[in-house]
């Protein structure tokens, strides 16, 4: 990305965000793969969303093809999403504490990170959750009820202790408070999403409003603020952490037994929307299947898109010291735009 201030002294007068230099054309090589083949590349249209990516991607094919999921896979993919938003939720926090110059901040949020990360490859194979999503359920059984609510829970109150410290420290809260302001009407005629959108008094999440796996099972707490400011992001984000907690620990206690995968293969010339609550906002993938039964379009919205369009709104007339902290607080990326 390039990104253009303009300026006097450390006042920033208008700043604009230039993106898509790199085009990857991710959505381009969806086109002739067998359905359940593109689940492996939506993995890889954003590192850090990768369940998100692949769970949005699957459920539009299973749209298309009409295809029920069993219930013990719909139950382990909020298993799975959740873990995502945990340990992207702990590095934001890192993250931040870096921009405010809290390295012991930084280095703690990190290491919360790589422990979530780690139950993560422990449970799957993989650090980022991939090769587990199917059209259908899942690629195989996990087997989490064992060992995982009791690391859950040790992880769980660290990070509370974290967040606390975080919370008490006036030089924390003096650079996030009043820093770039988003208010309500600008959050919401411009499109932000997910703890964005929350932090500036808007209450939607898909996980509730329109709930897919078995989010409709589940008690899904959305953390709101009205502030709109970088402290209002944060505590959107630290709140959502617990949350989590209590989704992972509840999915783990009902956990239902039985198959984790289904048949599912839509017909040619069918059309599947999908979706998904990532760690940063509503995820969409709209899916064609051709006539020859293989992928014929693939069109997918992520989050950051919407919110790199709204990030300007907070820098304009804002100042160079402020801006680091600004961007951190959006927790904002760059692969899932460049697609």
């Amino acid at each position: 990305g390039e990104f253009l201030f303009f300026y006097l002294g450390e006042h920033i007068l208008h700043y604009h965000p230039q993106l898509f230099f790199k085009h990857r054309g991710m959505e381009k090589r969806f086109e002739g793969l067998a359905p359940e083949a593109g689940a492996i590349l939506a993995e890889r249209v954003s590192g850090v969303g990768s369940v998100a990516h692949a769970l949005a991607y699957c459920q539009a094919v299973e749209a298309a093809a009409g295809c029920a999921v069993p219930k013990r896979a719909a139950w382990l993919r909020v298993l799975l999403a959740e873990l995502e938003r945990l340990y992207n939720h702990l590095h934001y926090l890192g993250h931040l504490a870096d921009t405010t110059t809290l390295k012991v901040g930084q280095a703690e949020g990190r290491l919360l990170e790589e422990r979530v990360k780690q139950l993560n490859a422990r449970l799957t194979g993989s650090r980022f959750l991939r090769s587990m999503l199917k059209p259908g359920g899942l690629r195989r059984d996990l087997l989490p009820k064992d060992w995982l609510p009791e690391k859950l829970e040790d992880i769980r109150q660290e990070a509370a202790r974290y967040v606390q410290l975080l919370g008490d420290t006036d030089s924390y809260l003096d650079r996030l408070i009043t820093t770039g302001p988003l208010p309500r009407k600008v959050a919401f005629d411009q499109g932000a999403t997910g703890p964005i959108e929350r932090a500036s008094g808007i209450d939607r999440d898909l996980r509730r409003d329109h709930p897919y796996a078995a989010y409709a099972d589940l008690p899904v707490t959305v953390p709101v603020e009205t502030a709109g400011d970088a402290n209002a992001r944060f505590n959107v984000r630290a709140a959502e952490i617990d949350a989590s907690f209590v989704l992972m620990q509840r999915t783990l206690l009902l956990l239902p037994e039985g198959e984790v995968e289904a048949e599912c293969r839509p017909a040619p010339g069918t059309h599947g929307l999908g979706w998904a609550e990532s760690p940063r906002g509503t995820l969409f993938y709209a899916v064609h299947v051709g006539a020859d039964g293989r992928l014929a379009r693939v069109k997918i919205k992520s989050p950051s898109f919407s919110n790199w369009r709204v990030f300007p709104f907070t820098v304009h007339d804002s100042n160079m010291m402020d801006y680091a902290i600004n961007e951190a607080s959006f927790g904002l990326t760059i692969a899932g735009c460049d697609r």
